[in-house]
């Protein structure tokens, strides 16, 4: 993802395997905390990240409109179907405080951890983090994996575009028939049969270019003080964090 960035991040100049292992962590930690403190502080932190991470405030907020249009349809019908005290009455339901209750803390933390994520790992490149969980020892075809579906995502949604303007040139017009199911149907069959047929073709130009399983790293990163005192303060606010919650 390239986040708009306002400023020089402080947080790009950390190493993306610290980054990486602070948004784990930081994920299993707020997903098991319940209280409200411990909640506060889960986002107060990932909002503190976000503001040295370098993306951009409108950025932000426009990649979390989608989780929190959810977390509202959560917030309003969950309480609806969850027993315990009523607040009040909804035509034939009842809207439970334990359901908001319960709606709220997974709004809280859908919005701690991804913010976390956007603010640490929001503006790494998908090569970058190809090299970073290979530091893991995480298998390489997992790897290669996750690299050429993120570089070819892109390739099969024009080829998509491509199919779908041919047959609306053709004066097809969508509909509620056989025909349309029909065109749909063979419309995703020739998308596929073209991706393996690329697939074979870009195989075929990397063994061509000497291509044995392996991607061979030229550069490789290198922990420094900084990253020592990053991963410090990661480990103090996961504490306080469940100091919060197990105190």
């Amino acid at each position: 993802m390239d986040p708009t960035a306002d400023g020089p991040a402080l947080l790009d100049r950390v190493d993306p395997r610290s980054r990486i292992l602070a948004t784990i962590a930081f994920a299993l930690v707020v997903s098991v905390v319940n209280r409200p403190p411990a909640l506060l502080a889960a986002l107060a932190s990932a909002v503190v990240s976000a503001a040295f991470s370098g993306v951009g405030l409108r950025d932000m907020l426009r990649r979390l409109a989608p989780l929190n249009l959810f977390m509202l349809l959560l917030v309003a019908l969950m309480p609806l179907s969850s027993g315990g005290r009523q607040l009040g009455t909804v035509g034939p339901f009842s809207y439970s405080a334990d359901g908001l209750r319960l709606a709220l803390t997974i709004a809280a933390k859908g919005n701690a951890i991804v913010l976390l994520l956007l603010a640490l790992a929001g503006s790494l490149d998908i090569n970058t983090v190809g090299h970073a969980i290979s530091h893991f020892r995480v298998p390489d075809k997992l790897t290669h994996l996750l690299l050429f579906t993120v570089r070819y995502l892109d390739v099969l949604r024009r080829e998509y575009h491509r199919l779908r303007a041919a047959i609306e040139v053709r004066a097809f017009r969508p509909g509620v028939n056989m025909h349309t199911y029909r065109t749909y149907g063979r419309l995703v069959g020739m998308l596929l049969v073209r991706s393996l047929d690329r697939s074979e073709r870009v195989v075929a130009a990397m063994k061509c270019r000497g291509f044995h399983g392996h991607f061979y790293l030229l550069d490789h990163f290198h922990y420094s003080r900084r990253d020592a005192l990053f991963a410090a303060a990661a480990a103090a606010v996961l504490a306080g964090i469940a100091r919060l919650e197990w105190q």
